[in-house]
């Protein structure tokens, strides 16, 4: 509640007649009301709840047997009344799993028993957060909605959600962020009733709806808007307010997880299958050290080795039959490991992970190809190519190919109409799918427009959905910051200067608009990554040229930059300068609790002989320079892990030759 508002009920509470003959007091506490503590039985083994730890983290996994099992009764909690607060605040700490389209699983609910009337809830869907609680007058009960789309939760990492409530406002922050508000029709009722109603965690009562995912805090708070108390902190994603005791501290050394069964198996190899069989059996990875636990379909990391990067090693030299100029790792589930090259030349090559090298697959006609994007829908799986120069008939066009099941080859699906076009970046909005392409000039114009695509259900087919205008666009790179989506582009060249301005767009009211622009120096490729709570932006910048100063060799040594997101600012603000020759891209990767970036070094104003860099974090020192890779007209650095280990591999736009290098740890 602000301040301003609890004046006006303590003036009102002054002001009315015999008001204060009695003293006024809340139907609960107005402390933070651990609503896990209060679920787990007063010993704090929680029965049949098992505790996971994942991502340094420990939370509760739900039992599946029974929903009433993790219930109580809301007169625990609301003691001197039986009103529901008419102000308060929600915080969640989950690692959701993924869901299918249309499926939604319970995160809270308080239930009327005798009539089995849902009085609130609190659940969500892959596309959607949902609060649902019971309205009543004279006329009748019924039942409000409140949605929030799109808050990213299914990306396998820990979340920390505020649902802050107050008449008609509602008002939703994730891992600290930007307040998604929403001023809703109806207001929350003044007096909800929860006079003989439960608290169900995790599930409505029954088993339809049940959260398979970790919850690591769950916490009511009655008054006001827990966010002041959680925010700014150094991990947002795992922001506290109050935990259960099972959960503070360390997990034992010798007890990573709890759990009463007895009946697991620890095996070795190839990751297996995680059925219903195989459900809280545990699978060691021998070749990385790492122990993981089956979960609800899915592994889950429990113990994994802490591996350190020694060196890297060369592991294959791949003949590409032509100077390449993009590489896509991707893998099909049930096929295999692959990576498609983009090469100059008019056939391109998908290759496959065969016996720990890669080997050719199959081969597609190409007009000067730039770049693969792979991506889904559904069960559909997808790869596009951006061509950059005509067919034989001076048509220009890119075009979007469909694994075939049948087959087990792409083939051609959708042809788009494109102006030398140098990449595609595939992503999902609000639960639709989108393709944006870069144009990077037509004719000798570079000031063009790029065109964002979306997906149409009915036709089966992208169809043109945005314009934006570009400067010799070269990438494109999607992300989301807790609720919102940004696009950003990498603007390379206005006609007359490489020195252009590339810009950040964020998704408002169902388009992307204009949320910052940097200026930059032939940018040629957007990276983004995160380091624990903190979100970074690297920028590839190519060379530094106009018209009027020409072209000197040193215009090719230039800084690329490293940005930062500062929450308070709204804005990404410089974090690093790093030294780049000719830089064309940028590949984040981890070994262990380490994190690495490598730039792809092209030309150094003399030769195209010029050494990439592997970068380390180091917190305070930010990236510092550990490896010096020779490489020969680097294009595309990409980063790909096997049973067997984790792998870079590199393409070169001046040779018929790409690397696959081994990262060789301990």
């Amino acid at each position: 509640m602000s301040a301003p508002r609890m004046l006006r009920v303590l003036l009102l509470l002054l002001a009315t007649p015999g008001c204060c003959t009695q003293r006024w007091e809340p139907c609960s506490d107005l402390r933070p009301l651990d609503l896990l503590a209060e679920a787990l039985p007063p010993d704090g083994t929680g029965g049949a709840v098992r505790t996971v730890q994942v991502h340094g983290a420990s939370g509760l996994q739900l039992p599946a047997a029974s929903a009433r099992a993790w219930s109580f009764p809301a007169s625990r909690l609301f003691f001197r009344c039986g009103l529901f607060p008419a102000e308060f605040s929600i915080v969640v700490t989950l690692k959701a799993p993924s869901l299918p389209p249309k499926k939604n699983e319970y995160l809270l609910t308080v239930v009327a028993e005798e009539r089995d009337a849902l009085l609130l809830g609190l659940r969500y869907s892959s596309t959607q957060l949902h609060f649902l609680f019971l309205s009543e007058d004279a006329a009748g009960a019924w039942q409000t909605r409140v949605s929030f789309r799109s808050p990213g939760l299914m990306d396998s990492q820990w979340h920390t959600l505020v649902l802050a409530v107050s008449e008609g406002s509602f008002s939703l922050v994730v891992d600290c962020g930007l307040p998604v508000d929403i001023m809703a029709d109806v207001p929350f009722p003044a007096a909800l009733s929860v006079r003989g109603a439960r608290f169900f965690i995790g599930s409505r009562r029954r088993t339809k709806g049940l959260f398979t995912g970790l919850v690591r805090q769950l916490v009511l708070l009655p008054g006001s808007d827990a966010t002041p108390r959680l925010c700014p902190s150094r991990n947002a994603q795992l922001a506290e307010l109050s935990i259960p005791q099972v959960l503070q501290g360390k997990p034992d050394d010798k007890e990573v997880l709890k759990c009463p069964h007895a009946d697991m198996k620890v095996t070795l190899g190839s990751r297996p299958l995680c059925t219903k069989a195989q459900e809280a059996k545990f699978w060691f990875n021998a070749a990385r050290k790492e122990l993981h636990l089956c979960v609800g379909g899915q592994w889950v990391s429990v113990l994994a080795g802490r591996a350190k990067l020694d060196y890297l090693e060369e592991h294959q030299r791949l003949p590409t039959g032509s100077e390449t100029l993009g590489l896509e790792v991707f893998g099909i589930p049930g096929v295999g490991l692959f990576v498609a090259a983009a090469h100059r030349k008019a056939t391109s090559a998908i290759y496959k992970w065969t016996d720990g090298k890669f080997v050719s697959y199959q081969s597609i006609r190409t007009h000067q190809a730039q770049s693969w994007r792979h991506f889904t829908i559904g069960r559909k799986i997808f790869l596009a190519v951006a061509n950059f120069g005509p067919d034989e008939k001076g048509q220009e066009f890119s075009v979007i190919y469909k694994w075939s099941h049948r087959k087990l080859k792409f083939t051609p699906y959708q042809r788009i109409a494109t102006h030398s076009a140098r990449d595609w970046e595939a992503f999902e909005v609000d639960g639709e799918h989108f393709l944006a392409v870069a144009n990077h000039r037509e004719g000798d114009n570079h000031n063009i427009n790029s065109v964002i695509y979306k997906w149409s259900p009915r036709a089966r087919l992208f169809e043109a959905n945005q314009t934006i205008a570009t400067s010799g666009a070269y990438d494109w790179e999607f992300f989301r910051v807790g609720p919102y989506s940004f696009l950003v582009v990498a603007n390379t060249f206005n006609g007359t200067s490489t020195r252009v301005h590339s810009h950040l767009y964020i998704w408002l009211l169902g388009s992307f608009r204009l949320f910052q622009s940097f200026l930059t120096f032939g940018a040629a490729d957007w990276e983004v990554f995160r380091i624990r709570d903190r979100v970074f932006l690297a920028v590839a910048n190519s060379h530094s040229y106009d018209v009027e100063t020409q072209l000197r060799n040193d215009s090719y040594t230039i800084n690329s930059v490293i940005y930062e997101l500062n929450v308070t600012a709204q804005a990404f603000v410089k974090f690093q300068d790093v030294p780049t020759c000719s830089a064309l891209d940028w590949e984040f990767f981890s070994v262990g609790e380490d994190h690495f970036l490598v730039v792809a070094n092209s030309f150094d104003g003399d030769s195209f002989s010029v050494n990439s860099i592997v970068y380390r974090w180091q917190g305070y020192e930010g990236f510092v320079a550990v490896h010096s890779l020779p490489t020969f007209g680097c294009r595309d650095w990409e980063a790909f892990d096997t049973t067997a280990g984790s792998y870079l591999i590199y393409s070169s736009a001046k040779e018929p030759l790409s690397r696959v290098l081994r990262l060789r740890t301990s």
